[in-house]
Parts: structure tokens; C-alpha cells; sequence
């Protein structure tokens, strides 16, 4: 009964939207076509893992133009249609050819290979899809063209809104190319590169053959988009292998196996949560000054209650320097598990006031890689040095205690960039997911803007945003959803790190009293009753003489002493 319930929700026969009868025609045209090469075709067009898709949709979801089915006829692109058309008309002149003729020829030879590289039915027919890929192709290729111009010298006098003339809003204004750029790149708005390549042979603008002139393009497309820029030469990635404009900037920013020295048998070898989850145990080592005071707050509230004779004493004891006194690392490793205790309090008694429901309706997420802040590894004599060149750079000198990480360039494009590799990966990877295991890792080093600027300092990250808040909130909001493999170079860095800290007196001292000391609930009652009883002594003592001058001559809570 399950199973038959699970059976007609994902094929959703009820939906209103779907044709029933075009479907049945697409199934029997498809297995009626014989074509080897229609056969050979892979799915490299999908949409958006829900996962993904939730934390961020403005990432993923186009917002100017929209290029293939899935989004054509949403409300926020449709208006683009005749910005479209003008680009379809500037096409036909060149050609000087009917377009119907090209939309023809591509439903002729091309409809059974468009329709293989998605993985979603297309609800619709031959013709209306040969039209709708034509016009995204001639707006596609108007945009390019600005790259080839660019790459070869030519586009010294013509900007890039001055060759987009045709395109504008409905206001009037040119549209921002920043934004159709991130369009461009987005997972589910790719349309396969073949047709691309077909439209571009009988094009009498370009000299030289097509595929080199796409080349040409796509290298000034990464050029613009890619927040990493090598120093020497760049990957050689052939045109030919890549099925679409997102499927060419993947290979060209991660390097592939064989390059990465990445033996096959851990090519399908997944690391379990626990491997990964919790982030570093000694990362959140030294908490926030605040949270002793919390701590205070809180016993002092039991005391109220009690009714005891302690309120001079207490107020003795709040008066001390604790800005100085919370500098001492005894001092610093109770801050940590007194805001422990209050976060756990403070958590059961919300968890009351829910009347002890637990709401599910956000997806589950991994936790970040275990390993150091870039703040507490500087604290512990943790160097870094930038590399100009790929991620497969990354590496850990033991030697000179030094993480080499890749020169990073950050800007308005680059969320939207990473973040649907990110997503494209995690659909056709059928080995590690490298791209998304290093946004973890910069996601894991990077939490506060403190963290940022260290990197910016080491000349590792440049930063075009607006700030170094949102340096650290752009990291930490990515591929928390992505399942995470074993990517040895990357591995290997981690663990060298991880190593190297432990080594610290901090982090030894740490790990001592977390285990044998705050590890203890006897330990922590037996502080309670020596804190109270000191109370008491001092109480004791100023009930003989007077403490109302001690306490004037000590400075104020949270201020430096004069």
C-alpha cells in the first residue's frame, strides 16, 4: 500500500500542468528514434537539489532572463521575450537567413538530443521547443560575443552595454549585466552547447572555426566570473567534452582526477557524518567574555531567591577586574563551559515553553570540517600563504607550519558562482565532491570577520564586497546540505593542521580540563560548594569589618582599571 502511494506521488499523474497525451507521444517518438548519437547523449541539465535549493533560491533561480524550459515562462523573466526577438532579428540579418529556417533545421535534426540532456520531461512539442532554444541561443551568443571582443583585443572602445543596445527594461534603462551574468551560470538556466556551436559555424561575424571562437568566449566569460585567476597557464579544458557554459567553468576551476592524483578507489568513498560533524572541538575553545558574567548572573539570581545574607560579598565579588582576570586560561576554559551550562538552561526551558515539541521543518544539516579557526590557528603559530593557482594547490607545511590556500577574488558574483558548482556537482560527480569540499573548508577556517581579515592581510582572499561581515557570512552559508567525500589532498592538509594545534599548550590544557575536570558533575559540584563556602568566608569577614571602602577603591564591572 506504501509502495503504491510512493509510486503515483512522483509521477504525479493528477497534476494539472502535464499533458498526459504529449507525454505518451515524447515516450513513443523516443523509443521509436534510433539515432546512435541521441542514444549516447547524457543528462547534464537537472534541476536544483531541494537541499540546496532551500537555503538560498535567490542563488539559483534566475532573475533576468531565463535560458531552456524550466524557467521560461515565469512571471519575473517573461518581459525579456522581446529583448530576445531583437537579438533573434540581429542574428537573421547576419545570416542572412530566415530564422524559421534555423528553427526548423534544429527541430529536424536536434529535437530528440535536446530533449535527452534534461533530466525533467519537457511538456512541450518539437516546435514550440525549436523556437524557445533558437531565441535563447542568438541572446546568448549577442552576450558572448562581448568576451570574444574582449579576449581579442577588440573590445577596447565598445562597452559591454553598448553592444547589448537591444537590451533594455521596461523602464527604459539598460538591464545590469552583473545580473544576467549570474544568470548565465545558474544550474537550472544552461541549454546545451552543441547548438551553440551549430548556430555559430554559418556565422560570417567570426574567422576563425567555431569551436575556437566558443573557446574564446567562454575563457573571457571565466575571466569575468571566476574568483580564482592563475598566475601562469590555465587548465587546457576541451570545448568538445563540455555540455554546457556551467559544465566548461567547472572544469576549469576544479581539476580533474587524474590531475588531483586521486586513486579510484576512493572515488565513490563517502565520509560518515561523524566524521566530519561537530566542527572542532577545541575551535569554540575560548568562549565570549560575556558568558562568565552570565554565569555569575545566574548563580546570583539563585542566591536572591535563597534569601541569603550574601548580597554584600556578591557585590564584592562583581566588582573585581574581570576583564583582566578573564585573560588567564584557567579562567578562559570556565567561560566556555559556564556559557555551556546557561545555553543548556536557557535551551530546556525554551524547549518547556514548546511543551517539549521539536519542529522539523528545516532540512538537516552537516556540521562544518573539523578544524581551527584561522584565528585561533595564527594564536597558535599557524602561518598562511597564498598560491596562485587552483584548489588542488592546497597543502600544509609541517616544516614551517604554513597552509598555502588559493588566491581567492570575492565579489558581487561570486555566491551565485560557487554555489552552483556546488549544485552541478553534486549531481554529476560520480567521485569526490572537491568543490564542495572546499567551500566547507573555507566555510570550517572562516567564522568571523576577524577570520576574514587575517586572509585579507595574508593577501588570500581580496575583497570587492562590502565588508569583512560579509566575507564570513558568505562562506558560512554554503553546501551545509552537500554530502562530503574523501578528497585526499584536501584531507591531508586538514589532518597536518589538526595535528599541529593539538600540539599547543592551549589546546593540551584544553583538552585536560575538559576531560578530567569539566567533564566531571562532581567536579563542577564540588566548584559550587567551594564558591559558596568563599562567599561565606568573605561575608564572614566583612560582617567584622567594613567592606563598603574595599568595594568603592575597586573598579567597575566590564571597565579597564584606570
Amino acid at each position: 500500500m506504501a509502495s503504491s502511494l510512493s509510486f503515483s506521488t512522483s509521477y504525479s499523474f493528477s497534476r494539472p500542468d502535464l499533458d498526459l497525451s504529449k507525454w505518451i507521444s515524447s515516450l513513443k517518438k523516443t523509443m521509436e528514434d534510433d539515432d546512435e548519437e541521441t542514444n549516447d547523449t547524457d543528462v547534464c541539465i537537472f534541476t536544483v537539489p531541494k537541499t540546496l535549493l532551500d537555503t538560498d533560491p535567490d542563488s539559483y533561480i534566475p532573475e533576468q532572463v531565463a535560458f531552456g524550459p524550466f524557467h521560461q515562462l515565469s512571471q519575473q523573466v517573461y518581459d525579456m521575450q522581446k529583448y530576445k526577438l531583437a537579438a533573434a532579428r540581429k542574428v537573421q540579418k547576419r545570416r542572412n537567413v530566415k530564422f524559421q529556417v534555423i528553427v526548423e533545421a534544429m527541430m529536424k535534426k536536434d529535437e530528440a538530443r535536446i530533449r535527452a540532456c534534461y533530466h525533467k520531461f519537457l511538456d512541450m512539442d518539437g516546435h514550440n521547443l525549436a523556437w524557445m532554444m533558437a531565441v535563447d541561443m542568438a541572446f546568448l551568443l549577442e552576450f558572448l560575443q562581448v568576451y570574444y571582443m574582449r579576449e581579442e583585443g577588440g573590445g577596447r572602445s565598445m562597452d559591454i552595454s553598448s553592444r547589448l543596445a537591444s537590451v533594455v527594461d521596461i523602464s527604459g534603462k539598460k538591464l545590469s549585466h552583473v545580473a544576467i551574468l549570474r544568470d548565465v551560470v545558474k544550474l537550472e538556466n544552461q541549454i546545451p552547447l552543441f547548438l551553440i556551436k551549430t548556430m555559430m559555424e554559418d556565422d560570417r561575424t567570426f574567422e576563425k572555426p567555431a569551436a575556437e571562437t566558443l573557446r574564446i568566449m567562454l575563457m573571457g566569460l571565466y575571466h569575468e566570473l571566476s574568483p580564482f585567476q592563475y598566475q601562469h597557464q590555465s587548465p587546457c579544458v576541451d570545448i568538445d567534452d563540455c555540455d554546457h557554459l556551467l559544465d566548461f567553468l567547472y572544469h576549469m576551476t576544479v581539476p580533474n582526477h587524474k590531475e588531483l592524483g586521486i586513486p579510484t578507489d576512493v572515488l565513490h568513498t563517502t565520509i560518515p557524518v561523524t566524521d566530519i560533524a561537530g566542527g572542532s572541538r577545541e575551535k569554540k575553545a575560548f568562549a565570549n567574555p560575556g558568558h562568565l558574567k552570565q554565569f555569575l548572573d545566574y548563580i546570583w539570581k539563585i542566591i536572591k531567591k535563597a534569601k541569603w545574607p550574601l548580597s554584600k560579598p556578591m557585590t564584592l565579588v562583581t566588582k573585581l577586574p574581570w576583564n583582566m582576570l578573564s585573560k588567564l586560561p584557567i579562567v578562559e576554559h570556565l567561560k566556555e563551559h559556564a556559557g555551556k551550562m546557561v545555553a543548556k538552561l536557557h535551551g530546556e526551558k525554551k524547549e518547556k515553553q514548546e511543551d517539549g515539541l521539536i519542529t522539523n521543518s528545516n532540512p538537516p544539516v552537516i556540521e562544518e570540517i573539523t578544524i581551527p579557526s584561522v584565528t585561533n590557528m595564527a594564536k597558535a603559530g599557524i602561518f598562511f600563504s597564498p598560491v596562485h593557482g587552483t584548489i588542488s594547490e592546497i597543502r600544509f607545511d609541517e616544516k614551517t607550519s604554513t597552509l598555502y590556500l588559493p588566491v581567492v577574488h570575492l565579489d558581487v558574483n561570486t555566491e551565485v558562482y560557487l554555489r552552483n558548482l556546488v549544485a552541478y556537482e553534486a549531481c554529476v560527480a560520480s567521485g569526490p565532491l572537491i568543490m564542495a569540499r572546499y567551500t566547507e573548508l573555507m566555510n570550517g577556517i572562516i567564522d568571523t570577520e576577524e577570520d576574514a581579515q587575517i586572509l585579507m592581510d595574508c593577501k588570500i582572499v581580496y575583497n570587492h564586497l562590502r565588508s569583512e561581515k560579509e566575507v564570513a557570512d558568505l562562506w558560512n552559508g554554503m553546501s551545509k546540505c552537500v554530502k562530503m567525500t574523501k578528497v585526499p589532498f584536501m584531507d591531508e592538509a586538514i589532518e597536518g593542521v589538526n595535528k599541529r594545534y593539538d600540539r599547543t599548550w592551549r589546546v593540551k590544557l584544553g583538552k585536560f580540563m575538559t576531560k578530567y575536570v569539566f567533564g566531571s558533575w562532581k567536579f563542577l559540584t564540588l566548584l559550587a560548594a567551594v564558591f559558596l563556602l568563599l562567599l561565606s568566608m568573605v561575608q564572614a569577614v566583612c560582617s567584622v569589618y567594613s567592606c563598603a571602602r574595599v568595594i568603592r577603591q575597586l573598579p567597575e564591572l566590564d571597565q579597564p582599571p584606570q
